[in-house]
């Protein structure tokens, strides 16, 4: 084996990437002078005002103003309202020196800026200002209170942005009025966090001046309003969208017919909805069994093959939960039975046949996240035996007692998760979540006396708590 030195310098840069945690990249910069002339374009590639300490704030800016050399490795910056606020008695100047430091970053590429608090966004005003100036292609506003007017009119004088993400908590919901004419040639992804109370018309005037779009979420747009949206979006691949019962009642569903491809013009009835390749729908119920159109306008948002991730959030008010018909699985598999790779649905619930239902009609499934009911290990085992492909397996379990007497915690064990990754010799599983624990398995190369090579591999499998984070 080649020693540590003898690394080629042209690789260190591909494996630092790999690297997520500034501390990493810290330590990465003390190493050797080599080392702290690639690891430093990482260390300052982002920048964010919210990391403090446990007694002082060092914000970013005191140490570009003090180094402006090291600005141009800046590509994104988060700065927050609160650190602008609290830090004006022992640090007077903050603002003015962070946008000192902010206009020294000739290659930003986004910014993000969150306030949660009730006043005036004057400081966000100043940032625009030299916003303004910069090659700033991303931008992201988090706020609790309304931008206002004046913050409005300046935003949208802003142009060249190919994403944008405005959550405003108060006021008038921002759905890029006045805006999306001079984005449209520009933008490709979209996060909209409050449309409830705009009327559709609004909403889908807005939307249709911008074709180029790509990524779009939207929070508390009327689900009625969502097909006609998307016959506006040829280039759509992802949409998260809300399918909210209290406003999706009248919800009116014809059949409709769609080409096979654009080229098909002449059989085109209306505009065809484009191909959509990640789907997230977030929904709640007051009953165990759902919006009870909530499947068939699913199936009418993906009507054209090539659907690869579909996720769904869904809640419960009376301790129940969310069942998932086996018709809407079939009716998917119908058209995107080649594609689908991810089916994520949290914690609603599928039964045992379900799962040998999508392990069998999805060839391609990588990942599948759901809740059941089981009798033990080997049921899980058998119904997952048809998916070929599955990587990734994370499972809400109610095991089911052979016995009034038996206990239900605990009936997974660091074993079963061998066995399962292992059932076969074409099995890929290599990641399973049973409730809040993880087990991941890899293959290791051991030394070993028995090997003729003086190696052997070895199949490990590690147990840790599940990640608990909401995805949002």
């Amino acid at each position: 084996m080649a020693p540590f030195q003898d690394l080629p310098v042209d690789v260190l840069p591909s494996i630092l990437a790999q690297l997520t945690d500034r501390k990493d990249w810290h330590s990465c910069t003390l190493v050797s002078k080599v080392f702290s002339r690639l690891a430093t374009p990482f260390l300052y590639r982002t920048l964010d005002s919210r990391i403090i300490s446990k007694t002082l704030v060092h914000h970013p800016s005191t140490t570009l103003l003090r180094r402006p050399e090291l600005a141009k490795y800046v590509r994104h910056v988060t700065e927050t309202g609160a650190i602008h606020r609290g830090m004006l008695v022992r640090y007077p100047n903050i603002t003015k020196d962070t946008l000192a430091a902010l206009a020294l970053c000739t290659n930003l590429r986004s910014i993000t800026w969150i306030d949660d608090s009730s006043t005036s966004h004057t400081t966000l005003l100043l940032f625009i200002g030299v916003v303004r100036a910069l090659p700033v292609r991303e931008l992201t506003i988090r706020t609790h209170s309304d931008l206002g007017e004046i913050v409005w009119s300046q935003l949208i004088t802003l142009t060249g942005l190919r994403k944008v993400s405005i959550w405003c908590m108060e006021g008038p919901p921002r759905v890029l009025q006045g805006w999306s004419g001079p984005l449209g040639s520009t933008l490709t992804h979209l996060e909209l966090g409050r449309c409830a109370g705009v009327p559709p018309t609004i909403l889908i005037t807005v939307l249709s001046q911008l074709p180029l779009l790509k990524d779009l979420r939207l929070k508390g747009a009327p689900a009625t309003s969502i097909p006609t949206i998307l016959t506006f979006l040829p280039n759509l691949e992802s949409l998260d969208t809300e399918y909210l019962l209290s406003g999706s009642g009248s919800y009116y569903s014809r059949p409709r017919v769609y080409p096979p491809s654009p080229l098909d013009e002449d059989d085109a009835r209306e505009p065809p909805l484009p191909i959509i390749h990640r789907l997230t729908v977030r929904t709640s119920s007051m009953d165990n069994l759902g919006p009870q159109k909530l499947w068939r306008w699913i199936r009418e948002l993906v009507p054209r093959a090539g659907l690869e991730m579909f996720r769904l959030h869904a809640f419960t008010f009376n301790m129940g939960y969310t069942g998932i018909p086996r018709m809407f699985i079939l009716d998917l598999a119908a058209v995107h039975g080649d594609s689908l790779k991810e089916f994520i649905v949290g914690e609603a619930h599928l039964t045992l046949k379900d799962i040998e239902c999508l392990c069998s009609k999805f060839p391609r499934l990588e990942t599948l996240n759901c809740s059941l009911a089981s009798p033990d290990v080997a049921s899980i085992i058998d119904a997952i035996s048809s998916a070929r492909n599955l990587q990734t397996l994370k499972l809400q379990v109610q095991w089911i007692p052979n016995e009034p007497s038996q206990r239900q915690e605990g009936r997974f064990t660091l074993q079963d998760a061998t066995d399962m990754m292992l059932r076969n010799e074409e099995s890929k599983l290599r990641t399973i979540s049973i409730g809040h624990v993880q087990y991941t398995g890899k293959w290791v190369l051991e030394e070993s006396d028995e090997a003729e090579n003086g190696y052997s591999l070895k199949f490990v499998v590690s147990a840790d708590l599940a990640e608990e984070r909401w995805k949002t």
